[in-house]
Parts: C-alpha cells; sequence; structure tokens
C-alpha cells in the first residue's frame, strides 16, 4: 500500500526527470542498489530501494558521486518521491502470478508510456515510443507513380483511383481472387503517400484465427517472472508514433484481413476509423485501462490498408458497419501485356507466354462459370511473376507451376468432382 502522509512533504531537492534518469541508469547499467527494508518505489512493474534511488538521482544532479541524499530512509524520503508522482508500496514477496494490488500498480505506470491522451503524455513518453535503433543505416530512397506502373499490373487511372480513395477514407480495403497482387499493392500504395520506401513508417501484420484484441489493442500478457502485465498491442504503439510525427503518413497493413474476427480484434477502432472520428477530441477509454489512464485516439496522419481473399470459403464476410469505415477497391487477375512484358523482359519464350495467357483465361472462364464457385475463385497471375533466369528452364518450370501449384488449388476448388479438377490440370500441362 502506499504510504500514508500525515504532513505535507518538504519542498523536493529532486525533479521527476532526475528520478527517472536515476532509474534508466540502473537499467541500462545493471546496478546493484543497496536493499531497502520495508518501502519499495514501484515503476513500470519492477521495484526499487527508494532511498537509494533518490540518492543516486541526487549525486547524478549535483555531478557529485560522493553526495550524500540529505533525508533519511522511509517516510521522509517516500513523501518527496510521491510528490514527484512516483508510488511506494510496501516491501513484499511477490508471487509467480503477480497480486492483484501489483498489477493494478504496474498498469498505471505503464499507462502513462501507452495511450495518446493529451500532448503532455505524448512528448514525455517520446523516447519510449521511438523505434529500437537498428544497426545499419536506413536510407528511403524515392518512389514515384511511373516507378509504381512498371510494376503494378493495374492502369494508370486505377491506381489514382485507388490513392483518392486511401487518401479520402484513410481507410482502404483491397479484394480480389488469389494471386492477384493485394499486399504488394498495398504496400507501393503506402510508398507513394510517401514519396519514399520508407519501412520506418509502415507496420506490416496478418489477422488468423487465433488473433485477439489483446494482440491488437491491449490486454494482459505473461511476464518474464510469470506475472501478469498491460501490454500494448499493435495499433496503440503504431498510433503514439504517429501522434508524436503529425507531418508524415503513418501505415497499418493488414494482409488477409477476413481471416480473423474482425469485429471482436477492431474493438475501438471501429468508430475510430472514421475520417470525422480522428484526434483527441474523440478519444476513448479502453475497457482494460487503469482508472486515471488518458484516452486512446487515432491520429489523422494514420492510414490502414487490409487486403481480401474473396476465394476463402471458411471466412465469414464482413458485416455492414465495417463495410462502411473502407473504400474497396478490387483487383482481377491480369495476363495480358503487364505480365507479358514481365515474362519477356526475363527472356521466356514468346511461344511460351502465349500460351500461358491462353490457358490461364481458358481456366478462369471455366471458374468463372462454374455455380458453385464464380469470379471470386479466378486464379491470378501472382503465380508466375517470378520466372527462372536461365530462359531454357522456362517451359520446366511453366509445368511445375501448373504441377505443383495450380494443380492443388483446382483439386481443393473441385473437391467433389476429381475427375473435373484433373481434366483441367491436364489442359493446362498439355505438350510442356
Amino acid at each position: 500500500m502506499t504510504t500514508a502522509l500525515t504532513s505535507s512533504p518538504p519542498a523536493s531537492p529532486l525533479t521527476r526527470e532526475q528520478v527517472l534518469r536515476a532509474l534508466r541508469l540502473v537499467e541500462r547499467e545493471g546496478r546493484r542498489l543497496p536493499p531497502s527494508t520495508v518501502y519499495e518505489l514501484l515503476y513500470r512493474g519492477r521495484r526499487y530501494p527508494p532511498r537509494a534511488v533518490a540518492e543516486l538521482a541526487y549525486r547524478l544532479a549535483q555531478s557529485d558521486p560522493q553526495a550524500r541524499w540529505p533525508h533519511g530512509a522511509g517516510q521522509p524520503t517516500n513523501a518527496l518521491l510521491e510528490a514527484l508522482d512516483f508510488t511506494i508500496v510496501a516491501k513484499r514477496p511477490v508471487l509467480a502470478a503477480g497480486s492483484a494490488q501489483d498489477q493494478g500498480q504496474a498498469a498505471e505506470q505503464q499507462a502513462e508510456e501507452l495511450y495518446t491522451g493529451s500532448e503532455a503524455s505524448l512528448l514525455s513518453s517520446a523516447a519510449l515510443a521511438a523505434e529500437p535503433g537498428a544497426a545499419y543505416a536506413i536510407s528511403p530512397t524515392a518512389y514515384t507513380k511511373a516507378e509504381a506502373l512498371t510494376e503494378l499490373f493495374i492502369a494508370a487511372n486505377e491506381l489514382e483511383a485507388a490513392l483518392a480513395g486511401l487518401r479520402r477514407r484513410r481507410a482502404l480495403l483491397l479484394q480480389g481472387p488469389p494471386g492477384t497482387g493485394k499486399t504488394f499493392l498495398a504496400r507501393r500504395l503506402a510508398w507513394l503517400l510517401l514519396g519514399a520506401q520508407d519501412e520506418r513508417r509502415i507496420e506490416l501484420i496478418q489477422f488468423h484465427p487465433s488473433y485477439s484484441y489483446e494482440d491488437f489493442m491491449l490486454g494482459f500478457r505473461p511476464g518474464a517472472k510469470g506475472q501478469f502485465q498491460l501490454v500494448p498491442g499493435v495499433l496503440p504503439l503504431l498510433c503514439q508514433r504517429a501522434a508524436q510525427d503529425p507531418g508524415q503518413p503513418y501505415f497499418l497493413l493488414i494482409d488477409e484481413l477476413n481471416r480473423g474476427n474482425v469485429a471482436r480484434i477492431f474493438g475501438e477502432l471501429l468508430l475510430l476509423l472514421e475520417p470525422d472520428k480522428r484526434g483527441p477530441a474523440h478519444a476513448l477509454r479502453l475497457p482494460y485501462a487503469p482508472p486515471g489512464a488518458p484516452r486512446f485516439f487515432v491520429p489523422e496522419n494514420l492510414y490502414v490498408i487490409g487486403t481480401l481473399n474473396l476465394a476463402d470459403r471458411s471466412l465469414a464476410p464482413l458485416d455492414y458497419a465495417l463495410r462502411r469505415r473502407f473504400a474497396f477497391v478490387g483487383l482481377a487477375p491480369q495476363f495480358g501485356p503487364p505480365l507479358q512484358k514481365l515474362l519477356k523482359t526475363s527472356q521466356v519464350p514468346a511461344s511460351l507466354i502465349a500460351l500461358l495467357a491462353e490457358r490461364m483465361a481458358a481456366l478462369n472462364h471455366v471458374i468463372a462459370a462454374d455455380p458453385e464457385l464464380g469470379p471470386d475463385f479466378e486464379i491470378g497471375h501472382s503465380y508466375f511473376c517470378v520466372p527462372p533466369a536461365p530462359p531454357a528452364e522456362a517451359r520446366a518450370w511453366l509445368r511445375l507451376v501448373f504441377e505443383q501449384e495450380i494443380g492443388p488449388l483446382l483439386a481443393d476448388y473441385w473437391r467433389e468432382q476429381p475427375d473435373k479438377a484433373a481434366a483441367q490440370l491436364r489442359l493446362l500441362v498439355a505438350d510442356l
């Protein structure tokens, strides 16, 4: 429990930042401080001897390694530290699972770095929200629309329409059959708005059946010592970074968005995605947030791009409330000039390119006409975007793609009609 104060604490010879500096030094250097007898300072779920921390902070502030802390242990020191908004608790053994009070105190401390509820909280936690230092220098290179059009199998007006939807809604869903380059396009849309191939402002995640609200937003997770601690998910950390850098767009790319329970995972994001619900004025309290914690909001410079695989029959359709938050862009298989140009550049023989385009067009026509499948199950071009380097191996490469990648997919499509799947595969590999 926190110590009870019977009188106003004396004026502190320290500032909160000086104490924080001492705590950071202890952690960075792994210093061993003399243990306390009765009380401990609780900060970010860890315990420290109050008087030893205060004395270290005092010596750093005075630039004198021999300076003596002018206050005694116990209430005199505790009162000064509590006046600087630090939590002092009674010393006790910590159970493996963590006591309820210990978890609550730790949660309150962690909330200082977790939320983006006010400008002051953002500024105070800037160092904590920064990305970890890389072992090498990252130099983003410029990226233009002309470069994008050489890589993407879509027309200039289609690319401009996708960018317009992303700018307007700040949330875009790319949907289409498998192999149509949805994730490839998502990253390039982000690069175009950034004007550079800048991965520092892009976070890529993938939803799956086990992905949860606690992974995405906020939840309790076991720590190194077996104690459960309140840990931020991907979204709050990215929102914090974006809020501290309002002059630059930030991007959350969600691959296979509909493979997860989207309504449960998104939680409050379902409301805060709206373009007119961004910023501190629309902040909400998260369910696991400790009392007094700043509220959570989504900054205006955060963009969300998701991808939807329309052919996965195990997935539930998105509800209308979620769909209303996004602009939608559909992608289709492209076996025309862009892919043919790519294959020609890789020295794939022209006769083989024509055979590939003809047979895939015929196969997709059969798939689209099947009442049990339809256009959502057509097969995309990305299966063929990495041809072999030696041109002499192109024919064998194409046959293996048909047999090892397209064939199993057809067998799954026509699980109840194996003869039909086998017949379509024979048409693909004939004369190869």
